[in-house]
C-alpha cells in the first residue's frame, strides 16, 4: 500500500498543474475510485479471514461436542459393566444353588432344607437381577449363536422340535444386554 502512495505522489509531481480544473476533477475522481477499489479489496480480505476463523470455531465446537458425548457414553458403559467380573465369579455359586435345589427336590429331603435353599437362591438371584443380570431363555427356541453354544445334538421324533433347543446343560446370562456367559445347550436333530 505504501508503494501505491509513492506511485500516486510521483504521478502528481510529474503531471503539470492545469488551471482549467477539468483535468483536476478527473484526477480527483480517478483517485476516489482507486481508493474505493482498495477499500473493497481490503474488505474482501477481512471478510475471507473472518469466514475462515468462524469456520475453525464451528469445527472446534463440533469436535468438542463429539468428544463430550463420546466420553459420557464411555463412562456409562464403564459404570454398567463395572461389576461384570464380580458377577461372573458369582455365577458358579448360582449354578451350585440350582443343582442343590434340584437334588433336594428329587431326593425328597426335608421341606425346611428345600425352603432354606430356595430362600438363599432367590435372594442371590434378586440381588444379581437388580445389578442388571438376566437369564438367557433357551428351551424350545432355535439355536442362536449370539446367545447359545451347542454342545450336543440329539435325535428327536417330533418335527416341531427339530433344530430347536431341547435341553440346557448350563444356563446363560446377560448383564445389561451383553452376554457374559453363553447358554450351553442340546439341539434336536
Amino acid at each position: 500500500m505504501a508503494e501505491k502512495e509513492d506511485i500516486d505522489k510521483k504521478e502528481e509531481a510529474a503531471a503539470p498543474e492545469e488551471v482549467g480544473g477539468d483535468a483536476g476533477q478527473k484526477k480527483k475522481k480517478a483517485d476516489k475510485s482507486h481508493h474505493k477499489e482498495e477499500k473493497e479489496k481490503e474488505l474482501k480480505e477481512l471478510q475471507a479471514k473472518m469466514d475462515e476463523v468462524n469456520d475453525k470455531y464451528v469445527r472446534l465446537a463440533a469436535e468438542f461436542d463429539n468428544y463430550r458425548r463420546r466420553t459420557a457414553r464411555e463412562r456409562l458403559d464403564l459404570i454398567s459393566t463395572a461389576g461384570e467380573d464380580i458377577i461372573k465369579g458369582m455365577l458358579p455359586v448360582l449354578d451350585d444353588c440350582e443343582r442343590a435345589l434340584q437334588v433336594l427336590r428329587e431326593s425328597g429331603s426335608d421341606q425346611a432344607a428345600i425352603e432354606g435353599t430356595e430362600l438363599i437362591y432367590n435372594k442371590l438371584m434378586s440381588y444379581l437381577k437388580g445389578r442388571g443380570l438376566s437369564v438367557i431363555e433357551s428351551v424350545g427356541k432355535e439355536l442362536d449363536t449370539d446367545f447359545h453354544e451347542a454342545v450336543a445334538q440329539m435325535p428327536v421324533q417330533e418335527s416341531d422340535r427339530k433344530n430347536k433347543i431341547i435341553d440346557v446343560i448350563q444356563t446363560g446370562y446377560m448383564l445389561n444386554d451383553k452376554v457374559i456367559r453363553f447358554a450351553k445347550v442340546v439341539v434336536g436333530v
